[in-house]
């Protein structure tokens, strides 16, 4: 059996943590209707916490790199807009 490989984690407060246990009880119980328990949360968010969030937030990251480039280039634009005829 491999070992699996670890992401660096992103650290969620107890409050977040809370929340997203609610939303994963929730969602098993609208969508499946199954009873999920605590310790099935707990490890599903921490799979999602160790597997996916690293994921989401370097696409978030590569997203405002691309908006900042964005604007960097409409400031540029506007720069030379001023410039007057000699």
């Amino acid at each position: 059996m491999r070992k699996r490989e670890y992401l660096p984690q992103i650290k969620l407060s107890d409050a977040q943590k809370k929340k997203l246990n609610e939303e994963i009880k929730a969602f098993y119980l609208d969508e499946r209707g199954e009873e999920i328990g605590m310790i099935e949360q707990m490890q599903l968010l921490e799979l999602f916490q160790q597997k996916m969030a690293p994921i989401v937030y370097n696409k978030a990251l590569d997203d405002a790199k691309m908006w900042y480039r964005q604007m960097m280039e409409n400031a540029e634009d506007d720069y030379y807009a001023l410039y007057k005829d000699e």
